[in-house]
């Protein structure tokens, strides 16, 4: 941006992914009330992928999407799981209110640290109890009541939180595309075609007759597809390579809030001294785990795509 401080372009980059990746949430909820839920993620990350991977093309030529064919099966199995915890909440957000949606998958991080205790990759005592912090954070939400949704609904949030962090630890631990927007376009790609697919099998041919789709829908996945996708992914991809990573990390903590305010504002949803409390637990939790993975990747000088994965993938901003 000429004229533009580097400062003041790390702020404008993170303020995007911020807002962007926050209102996501709002989108999802939007989409879901009459697009189904499995053919609506499909459609969202197939022309999120296609569109994202036809930018690449245009702007670095054909020769920046040739990868291995190893690569591509590896971004197969990652898409199948990141676009498929999108999925699972276009179903769980017509039940459940976006902040608590948002509180539940900003634990990502959290359980991908246990996962990483479960190979036996030990991570330090503030690491750890940061994440005993953060699951007593869940148990608070994950209780049904009043406007919080059913359980069932509650605990395949969970499952969904828990989808992304397998996908988000299997990435830098089998061969995918290095660029990540070459990556996160394949991904998305292939995602979106198997749910697309899915939905298609599943739902009944009067539900995915786009007339009866309402106009809060169609705006909610057209915003999902463009700004949280594309731009969204953009503004992500320029920070992980212009800014430190801690800071990048903050969208982790931060998004819920968003979302938590457009949840009050949009859709009356009512924050309550419960919800409160877990948001509290949680953040703090992400914010301690989130912080001190960066400050020991930095002592180990080990900084490198793998080193930032957690971060870079924490709060389910695939979503």
């Amino acid at each position: 941006m000429a004229g533009v401080s580097r400062r003041a372009e790390i702020w404008i980059a993170l303020w995007t992914v911020y807002i962007l990746w926050g209102s996501t949430y709002l989108g999802i909820e939007l989409a879901g009330e009459t697009i189904p839920a499995t053919f609506g993620a499909g459609i969202r990350f197939a022309v999120a992928g296609l569109l994202l991977l036809g930018v690449i093309a245009w702007r670095r030529g054909g020769a920046a999407l040739r990868i291995h064919r190893r690569e591509l099966g590896s971004a197969v199995v990652v898409g199948l799981l990141l676009p498929g915890a999108n999925s699972l909440l276009f179903l769980t957000e017509q039940h459940v209110p976006i902040g608590l949606t948002s509180l539940i998958i900003a634990s990502v991080p959290l359980w991908l640290l246990l996962l990483r205790l479960a190979v036996r990759e030990r991570p330090d005592l503030v690491s750890s109890l940061g994440l005993l912090v953060g699951f007593g954070g869940i148990v608070l939400l994950v209780q049904p009541g009043g406007r919080s949704g059913s359980l069932g609904y509650l605990l395949v949030t969970v499952l969904a939180a828990v989808m992304w962090a397998v996908g988000s630890f299997l990435s830098p631990r089998i061969p995918i595309p290095r660029d990540p927007l070459v990556a996160t376009g394949y991904e998305m790609l292939a995602g979106g075609v198997a749910l697309a697919v899915i939905g298609l099998a599943t739902t009944s041919p009067s539900e995915l007759d786009p007339s009866s789709w309402s106009s809060r829908s169609i705006f909610g996945l057209v915003y999902l597809i463009l700004f949280g996708s594309i731009v969204g992914y953009t503004a992500y991809a320029w920070l992980l390579a212009n800014a430190p990573l801690g800071q990048v990390s903050t969208y982790a903590y931060v998004n819920p809030v968003v979302a938590i305010a457009l949840g009050v504002i949009v859709l009356d949803e009512t924050v309550t001294a419960r919800i409160i409390g877990g948001a509290l637990l949680i953040l703090a939790a992400v914010a301690i785990v989130v912080r001190r993975e960066s400050v020991v990747a930095l002592e180990a000088g080990e900084v490198t795509r793998t080193d930032r994965d957690p971060a870079e993938l924490a709060s389910a901003r695939r979503t």
